[in-house]
Parts: C-alpha cells; structure tokens; sequence
C-alpha cells in the first residue's frame, strides 16, 4: 500500500471513549426451527380456541399470534396461503392473514378460517433451510392431522428476518398442496 493512502489514527483511553451498542442480528437454526415450532403449535392453538370459545376467540388469538410471527408491522409480507384463490391469492396485509386464518371478513367472503378446521398436531419438515446472516429461508413440507386423524401435508416456504428487537419474523410464507402429477 502507498503510504500516502495510510490515514493516522489515536487510541483513545478507555475514559474518553463513549460506549458503543453492538447489533447482532445473524439468525441462527435453533431460533429458525423454535419458529416453525411456534407456529405449528399457534395454528393447533387456535383450532382449540375455535372449539372451546368459538370463532371469536380463535380470532383474538390469531390477532396476537400473527402480530407476534409475521413481520406486517414492518411492511408487506408475502403470504400466498395454501387455499386462496385469485382475485385474493396474496396476503400482503394483516388483515387478509387474519382473515385466512379465522374467516369472518365480509372483504374476505371466500375465507372460512383455515386455522379453524380442528387442527389437532402440526411437524414442519424441512427439506433445507439457507440462513445469511440476518435472513433465513426454509422449504419443506408442513404435516397438518385433523380431529379424525387424517394428516394433511403442504408444501411450504418461509422466509425471516430480525426486527428491531431481534425477534425473528415472517417477512415470506409460501405455501401450496403437492403436485399430484397427471
């Protein structure tokens, strides 16, 4: 290097320095897989919301549980829930995922409440999940068992990122039936 390009410097005593915050917002696989927990035991959560205080109280719970996962305090989130259908496909708002979720949106009329349907146990699976840094991606499958047993699988991807706080959130939630083939 030049010498002409060296830029001198001063140490400064410990007493003459101000603090410094550091900021670690790198995600690490046990907070991506806690995550995935978190959420599958929300979705059996409030399915028992639904059957022991009914639509209304599975709502009041979703309300906490997406403002607690999803990141629609930071913006958009790009939700395409499993059975949606076009002209309402995506979710990018709060209030479109509630309304998947629990159903009762006169501005939603086709949602049911997909979260309502008695869900009683729910695994993620991951075929992969991609972290860097401060983001983390996983695709896999979600195996969903209703009252009677009968398990559901969907295909799903996720994406999450850190807020302020350092509070992993749903900034990508992606999820799709198996192609059956033809």
């Amino acid at each position: 290097m030049n010498a002409r390009h060296l830029v001198p410097f001063v140490l400064l005593g410990a007493s003459s320095m101000a603090s410094a915050t550091v900021v670690n917002q790198a995600i690490t696989e046990a907070e991506v897989l806690a995550a995935q927990k978190g959420w599958c035991q929300a979705l059996v959560d409030i399915s028992s919301a639904n059957d022991k205080g009914g639509q209304k109280a599975a709502k009041a719970l979703a309300e906490k549980v997406i403002d607690a996962a999803y990141a629609y305090q930071m913006g958009a989130v790009l939700f395409k829930p499993t059975l949606t259908v076009a002209p309402q496909t995506f979710r990018t708002t709060r209030a479109g995922a509630l309304a998947y979720f629990v159903g009762g949106d006169s501005n939603f009329p086709k949602d049911t409440g997909f979260a309502l349907k008695g869900w009683t146990k729910c695994e993620a699976k991951n075929a992969a999940v991609f972290i860097a840094g401060d983001s983390a991606s996983t695709m896999g499958n979600v195996m969903i068992t209703g009252k009677d047993g009968k398990v559901t699988t969907v295909d799903k991807t996720w994406k999450y990122v850190k807020d302020d706080a350092g509070k992993l959130r749903i900034v990508l939630h992606h999820s799709s039936l198996p192609f059956s083939g033809s």
